[in-house]
This record gives structure tokens, sequence and C-alpha cells, in this order.
């Protein structure tokens, strides 16, 4: 088990591990935990009831939240001609073809999306190896494979996100940063809850979301009450 830090263990004492709170207590907590100096991501983690070894039961989609993720999210591009020209205009961070290939072989990893065109796929083939686990292979069903590379450049860095269930049919997301204020926050949740509910698959039988836990990078998970996916923005701010 691992083990954590003296700021980490005062913050658990200081609510109810085992509650359920309403999306807005949630925020609020999550905030008033947090003890790093840096400016930690709220992440927020929905454990669903979906068999995942069922190709139809798999959830796989983007989403643009209202407010960003609250950084510069780095984008990468394989395009080439007229289309890496593109890019370039719409703000991609680096863009190529092999040559971006065989930097991503050596290690190059800093960035957060990777969009292609259709006639690069080959390409980026074979490194499915690498852009795989780290969630960033370009996918024609999220939009990253694409010819409207100006579209898909500027919805990246506009906020636009990736989210999916990982093998235990949970969803793993970042929905901002501790800096932004309650509302905002608040409203991240509810557009990604709101997308995970419309989302849900046709096929998919019995309780769909078992669990959602709200938690900032270095602070102790809140249980959030998976019940309330309606009418999140219109709850009472919670009092300071």
């Amino acid at each position: 088990m691992a083990k954590h830090g003296k700021s980490y263990v005062e913050a658990r004492q200081r609510y109810d591990r085992e509650h359920q709170y309403l999306p807005s207590e949630a925020v609020a907590l999550v905030k008033q935990l947090k003890s790093s100096k840096f400016d930690e991501s709220v992440e927020l983690h929905v454990r669903t009831g979906l068999n995942v070894r069922h190709a139809d039961e798999q959830l796989r989609g983007t989403i643009a939240l209202p407010h960003g993720l609250g950084k510069d999210v780095k984008v990468v591009v394989f395009a080439q001609g007229d289309k890496a020209r593109e890019a370039e205009d719409a703000g991609a961070d680096v863009v190529g073809s092999d040559d971006l290939a065989k930097r991503i072989e050596e290690g190059f990893t800093d960035f957060d999306v990777a969009i292609a065109t259709p006639d690069l796929m080959p390409v980026v083939g074979r490194l499915g190896r690498i852009l795989g686990p780290s969630g960033k292979m370009p996918n024609p069903k999220v939009g990253t494979v694409t010819m409207d590379v100006t579209k898909a450049v500027q919805e990246s860095k506009a906020g636009k996100v990736e989210y999916r269930t990982d093998r235990t049919a949970i969803v793993h997301m970042v929905i901002g940063k501790s800096s932004f204020d309650e509302q905002r926050l608040l409203e991240n949740y509810a557009a990604v809850v709101e997308e995970l509910v419309r989302a849900k698959p046709s096929v998919a039988k019995g309780k769909y979301i078992h669990s959602i836990t709200l938690a900032s990078t270095m602070g102790p998970g809140v249980k959030v009450d998976p019940s309330r996916t309606r009418d999140i923005l219109g709850e009472a701010p919670v009092a300071a």
C-alpha cells in the first residue's frame, strides 16, 4: 500500500470519506483539501457498469469542456504539403511526417494530442505501441484522423478532450485546475457527466454509473452522489 504524506493524511481527516456529496459540495471540498503549492489538476473518475470486454459496450468520444483545461494544450500533426501548412497556420506545435514519427520513436512524447491526415496513417501506425497506451493515437472516431486539420487543431487547443473506458470500465478525465473557481469546475463537471449519460451504449444492461470520485492531483478522493446526473448546475452553492 502506498504511503502518503502528512498533508494528504490530514486532508483525509477533514471530511467524511464515505459520504456521497452533491457535485457542488464535492467541487468545493476538492479545492479546500488541496495542499500543494503548484496548481493541481482536478480529476474525475467515473466507474461504469459496462462490460468492456464487449466492443459495443466500450465508451470512447470527445468533449469540448466549457472552460477548457486551464493549460496550454500541445498538439502535433502528421501532415504534408498544403495540409502541413494548414496545421501550422492553425497553431499546431509540431508538424511533420516520417521525421515526426522518428522523433517519437526516439522518445519525444511532450505533447497532449496527435492529429493525422488519413494518407499518413501508415506512418502513424508503427507508433501504436508508443501512442496507444498513453491515449494519443489518432483515431477517426474522435476526429483526430481528418483532412480538416484546421478544425481539429483549433478544437484541441480550445480544450476538446477525449474520454474512454479503461480495462476496468472506469473513465478518467481532467476537468480543470484547482485554481478554477467553483462554478467553472462545476460547469466542466456537468458537461462531462451529461456527455457520458448521452453516450451510454444502447446495449448496456443494469446500473450504468456505479460511482463518481473527484480529486486534485495530490489530494484525496471525494465521493460524489452518482444519482445526481441531472440539474447539476441548479444546486445551491456551498456556503464558505
